[in-house]
């Protein structure tokens, strides 16, 4: 579908949840550039990653991101590959043996830390210090009530919940909970849509093909005294001290994807850096959530003080109804509505580059359409 059949010309607003949408500058410059970086003579698909047009790309990028998030200089920015799904195998394989035991704490939130949970277990004794699976997802347990144990090598959580749709909104404070292990959090998708405070981090990982490019490339932000615990049998190619010592490039590394990762961190910076992003974050999904509570054809089942920014999961009361939505809305060019598989209904994925714009035309549809069906 090239063009909106409601709006003839125009892009449609894509909200997929994953591999998204990119910013349409971002998109027109990779364009631009795919024959010839720079006067290089090459596109950046076929460079080296060793030579030194490649050096500035990846260079640039890691300096653009530790800006962006603020990252303190005892952090090593890793550019790898391996996705979301591989670092619940790759961070125990590196960091459940830091201390006697193995032992692992997990946080349930969601279907996205749940298979952080089943993996881990095949490398470490873990235990889910908490989980909201009963309640049926819908708000993120308090830490007060976490059964931590002693002696942990790390507590992991995802931060953001895809498929359920939630977020927390701070992250929590383990020492303020009486536990000294270093916190891990899976910030996939909604990394650099708000702050990071690293005073509560140990490591952050993250997939780039939601929030910040194409598929291939996964980022991860190691403190520096997190390193040197991998297990024997980690692959050389995922052990953090060994990428860290090679600058990213131990093995060949996502060199595209590194490449439009580094166009949208310099597209961050130019439209205000993470606090822009945030503030346009909270105007979108409290426009959308604004309009879910008012119309009683929808439904979210997140609890207020869980609900994601970026990830809106929702439900139409009438279940018959959902195709009838869902094929408007593409009519109407608003693209990949459909809810995860697992779960069914509608989401809205309305990360970075989606413009307010876009939301404003889901939310006149949806009023458009409470009139006609409520």
């Amino acid at each position: 579908m090239g063009e909106s059949a409601h709006n003839p010309g125009a892009r449609p607003f894509n909200f997929s949840a994953g591999p998204a949408a990119l910013p349409e500058a971002v998109l027109k410059q990779a364009a631009a550039e795919m024959l010839d970086w720079h006067g290089s003579g090459m596109s950046v698909m076929e460079m080296s990653h060793r030579g030194k047009h490649f050096g500035e790309i990846l260079a640039q990028a890691q300096h653009d991101l530790r800006e962006l998030l603020q990252v303190p200089a005892s952090f090593r920015i890793l550019f790898m590959q391996g996705g979301g799904l591989g670092h619940n195998g790759i961070t125990p394989l590196n960091l459940a043996e830091r201390l006697p035991g193995a032992r692992v704490d997990t946080v349930v939130t969601g279907a996205w830390s749940q298979k952080s949970t089943q993996e881990a277990r095949r490398y470490a004794d873990v235990h889910v210090a908490a989980s909201n699976a009963e309640g049926g997802f819908s708000a993120i347990p308090s830490p007060a009530a976490w059964q931590l144990r002693e002696g942990l090598s790390y507590v992991h959580v995802c931060s953001n919940e895809t498929i359920h749709g939630l977020e927390f909104q701070q992250l929590p404070d383990l020492r303020a909970l009486g536990c000294d292990a270093p916190l891990v959090i899976d910030c996939s998708s909604h990394i650099l849509s708000r702050a990071i405070d690293w005073s509560r981090v140990g490591v952050a990982f993250a997939g780039a093909q939601k929030n910040i490019g194409a598929a291939g490339l996964t980022i991860v932000i190691v403190r520096e005294d997190l390193m040197a615990y991998a297990m024997p049998h980690c692959p050389s190619a995922f052990q953090w001290r060994l990428v860290a010592d090679n600058e990213s490039m131990y093995n060949t590394p996502p060199t595209w994807a590194i490449y439009v990762a580094g166009l949208v961190f310099q597209w961050i910076k130019a439209q205000g850096g993470v606090p822009a992003m945030e503030a346009r974050a909270v105007a979108k999904s409290s426009l959308l959530y604004d309009a879910l509570d008012s119309l009683p054809v929808f439904q979210t089942k997140v609890d207020a003080g869980s609900r994601s920014r970026m990830n809106v999961s929702f439900f139409l009361r009438d279940v018959a109804l959902t195709p009838v939505f869902l094929s408007g809305a593409e009519a109407r060019g608003m693209l990949q509505l459909r809810g995860h598989k697992s779960v069914g209904g509608v989401r809205a994925s309305i990360y970075n580059a989606m413009p307010l714009e876009g939301v404003q035309t889901l939310v006149s549809y949806m009023r458009e359409f409470a009139q006609h069906h409520g």
